[in-house]
């Protein structure tokens, strides 16, 4: 493998031109956020694998051609005399994965996620950007915290970093956070994810003041008077283990009242982590509707029912919670109709000490990026939901356009474009061991599972941040 010193993280994505494109403003084309200095990436030729595109319906098998941070060329190359080269036969080359859902933890001094470790993680899965979520002690509120976390970023390098700020002053749901600088500095979205912004009137002021901006709002969608006490989805299977149950229609109400809220407003609204299949019937009818909503499934709500949680494995302990069978079957039908689109992990780490407390005391979450792409392929192309082209549209170019990325090339694998590449045998088989993370979260409900499909090779900028060893990088 190459030396490969780290890129620059994002450190700017602010646009002032308003929403034209119908896309989410962000950094200005021509600009790549966290690039590598052209002198910093020497020639890189991958060479033989089929090239997927999704954002031009490209899918062929070609050479590719990294130079200068760029993508230089595509298509039978020749590779010049001082490139490396990666031997991509009967791989798949794609733009770089992106997960709009990541919590990186920094500033929180009680978890041992940093910047640093969640961005080495998001390499080793393949995803070459992510956006980390606000819901840190203090929480991502201010244009300086926005700006302190492109700091931690730069330094940490491997995967771009970017923020999603906080919508409300500490993520209280009490008082407007400041939006606009927070926009200003780069941050790409908002949400108070963690907690929902649960009083009418204040939502209504959120959406409004990110609309102004262009940006998106994510909503972390839970009535919370509905789910004091619960800790697993409602049903025979929380009564038999005698914990506290959290029902569907807690998830199911915020989305209808948040639509129903934004009609008048017209912010681009973003559901993370949907769990229901009525949640998705209630996305599908507003879209329908011509409401610029959409929705986000994870690994964890497409392969795992509230039976994980069976003999109290707190690793199936998750907020929004597994569901049934029924759930999964109804969010699948959401992913093969174009209502769910977009793939994210929910990356959520927190120490096993925490983890090890009794089902009802141990927090919510899992990590996910190590392991994502494997499960997608177990998910949605082993049971015949979607193909390759639409999975990888999934991870990279849909995400990009919600949070306006595509306008600086990031989403996208194109001559001129930024050199962010993934690199993924469709056909290894791994053992996911949460013990080989890079991450430094362990809580997996997946240890143990024999998977296909990784990620070989992650480039960033045009530099190998991720390469298992058996990759040939001559």
């Amino acid at each position: 493998m190459p030396d490969t010193p780290p890129p620059d993280s994002q450190s700017d994505a602010r646009d002032s031109s308003g929403n034209a494109s119908g896309h989410t403003p962000g950094p200005a084309p021509g600009h790549t956020p966290g690039h590598v200095a052209a002198e910093a990436a020497p020639p890189l030729l991958i060479r033989g694998g089929r090239v997927i595109d999704p954002s031009r319906g490209f899918d062929e098998t070609a050479d590719v051609l990294l130079h200068g941070g760029t993508v230089a060329e595509i298509g039978r190359i020749d590779p010049p005399t001082d490139a490396r080269v990666i031997d991509a036969e009967g791989c798949l080359v794609t733009p770089g994965l992106i997960d709009i859902h990541v919590h990186l933890r920094e500033p929180d001094t009680e978890h041992e996620e940093t910047v640093a470790t969640g961005a080495a993680g998001a390499a080793a899965g393949g995803f070459t950007t992510v956006c980390c979520m606000p819901n840190t002690r203090p929480a991502i509120d201010s244009a300086m915290m926005v700006h302190h976390i492109h700091d931690r970023a730069r330094q940490a390098g491997q995967s771009r970093v970017f923020v999603v700020g906080a919508a409300t002053i500490g993520r209280a749901g009490e008082a407007l956070a400041d939006i606009q600088s927070m926009a200003d500095a780069g941050a790409v979205a908002f949400s108070d994810d963690g907690d929902v912004v649960a009083e009418p009137a204040m939502m209504a002021a959120v959406l409004q003041t990110v609309h102004a901006t262009g940006r998106c709002f994510m909503q972390h969608c839970q009535d919370p008077s509905l789910t004091r006490g619960g800790v697993m989805n409602a049903g025979p299977t929380a009564a038999r283990l005698g914990l506290g149950g959290w029902p569907a229609v807690a998830e199911e109400l915020i989305i209808e009242r948040d639509i129903r809220l934004n009609r008048s407003i017209g912010c681009a609204y973003h559901a993370q982590h949907v769990s229901s299949g009525e949640s998705a019937a209630i996305l599908r009818s507003a879209q329908r509707d011509g409401q610029p909503v959409t929705g986000e499934v994870t690994p964890h709500h497409l392969l795992l029912t509230d039976e994980a949680c069976l003999g109290y494995d707190t690793n199936a302990k998750m907020n929004p919670p597994l569901r049934t069978q029924d759930d999964i079957d109804r969010l699948k039908e959401a992913v093969t109709d174009g209502t769910i689109t977009i793939l994210g992990t929910d990356h959520a780490p927190h120490p096993m000490d925490r983890k090890m407390l009794d089902f009802a005391d141990a927090p919510f979450g899992i990590v996910g990026l190590e392991c994502a792409l494997p499960l997608y392929r177990r998910a949605l192309i082993d049971d015949g939901v979607i193909d390759w082209p639409r999975l990888i549209a999934m991870m990279t170019i849909e995400p990009a356009r919600l949070v306006g990325l595509d306008r600086a090339g990031l989403g996208s694998l194109a001559a001129g474009g930024p050199a962010d590449v993934t690199v993924i045998d469709p056909d290894e088989q791994w053992t996911i061991d949460p013990e080989r993370f890079a991450s430094a979260g362990r809580n997996c409900p997946f240890a143990g599972w024999t998977v296909q499909g990784r990620a070989v090779a992650t480039i960033v900028g045009g530099r190998v941040q991720h390469a298992i060893e058996r990759t040939r990088v001559q």
